[in-house]
């Protein structure tokens, strides 16, 4: 394979990016690199203004990204390089776990900058590891596939789909080794992560990991600065483990049941979205886009006995909340 130097430079600035401290200035300075370069080849910056690049897609259940937003996901610089380290980490131990194979990957929504390819590939031979995409948006998929181009990396991707990651079904699904699907938001709202877990894991090996591993979304009382645990409203990994092959996504998962006979003493509820991305490496509260909290005011005198929270899938993807008298 020719190597060129724009990817011998991609390399050392992924190396360095994992390498960094993760609160250091050169984690957003290598990022705001990556993302220079980015925009140029594709002309997506994620701040255009043409209507068609801030179109959100319909997927069969949820929401995908539009075109603008999936190119923002990159500059949420906590959120690319702690998935960057875990990625490349699960990798590497996939590696020792099956040495002799080439680690096969499926990433579910990849936008047009495609990034856990294009910075992850560079890392490794096209012997050590392949990607088959999938993407939901056709502008998206040719983008990503003409800056996989320009950076030399087509001998590392051994398909591309344009479909809907909620409905796919996977050729060979056994041959896979990893999962990839960062498409979620706080609170797990509108994006496809639920639905596309509960659609392509049933199909894959039992051996797969699922990148991010986990997503939960707590719930805390909160007075005045202290606060105390009382649930785990929705837990993806629990969730999907009851999924089965053409088996069709609920339209609401089971209600989890918080009292509200004793929390006259707090002053507020607060909601808090964790994602496990891989092992100890997490997303904590208010790191990332996808794990900014929500916090509500508990009204007194508190006249209702329980309040009940329910994750959807439709018509929204998303968390309701009903009280309880």
């Amino acid at each position: 394979m020719e190597v060129s130097e724009t990817l011998i430079d991609l390399k050392s600035l992924s190396i360095d990016l994992i390498n960094s401290d993760v609160d250091s200035d050169s984690v957003k300075n290598i990022i705001d690199e990556i993302h220079t370069y980015f925009r140029e080849v594709t002309e997506i910056s994620g701040y255009c203004s043409d209507v068609k690049n801030m179109i959100t897609l319909p997927a069969t259940n949820g929401m995908a990204l539009s075109i603008n937003h999936a190119a923002q996901c990159l500059l949420d610089y906590k959120r690319t390089y702690t998935f960057l380290k875990g990625f490349v980490k699960a990798i590497e131990d996939k590696q020792k776990k099956y040495p002799n194979e080439t680690i096969q990957i499926f990433y579910a929504g990849c936008g047009p900058y495609a990034p856990f390819v294009t910075l992850v590939a560079p890392l490794f031979t096209p012997e050590e590891v392949q990607f088959s995409l999938l993407e939901i948006n056709k502008d998206s998929l040719e983008k990503a596939e003409a800056l996989i181009d320009n950076l030399k990396l087509t001998d590392y991707i051994r398909a591309c789909y344009l479909s809907d990651a909620t409905t796919f079904h996977l050729s060979q699904p056994k041959s896979y080794h990893i999962l990839f699907s960062e498409t979620l938001d706080a609170l797990l709202y509108r994006e496809c992560y639920v639905s596309i877990l509960w659609n392509l894991v049933p199909q894959l090996s039992s051996e797969i990991t699922v990148i991010p591993e986990n997503v939960k979304v707590d719930l805390f009382f909160k007075e005045k600065s202290e606060e105390t645990f009382k649930a785990t409203l929705f837990d993806v990994k629990n969730e999907v483990a009851f999924s089965k092959p053409k088996l069709n996504l609920p339209e609401q998962f089971s209600s989890v049941r918080v009292d509200l006979t004793k929390a006259d003493k707090y002053d507020r509820i607060v909601l808090v979205t964790e994602v496990q991305v891989y092992k100890e490496l997490l997303l904590e509260r208010n790191e990332s886009s996808l794990t900014l909290t929500l916090e509500m005011e508990i009204e007194k005198p508190i006249v209702n006995r329980a309040v009940l929270f329910t994750y959807h899938t439709r018509p929204n993807m998303e968390l309701k909340f009903t009280l309880e008298k």
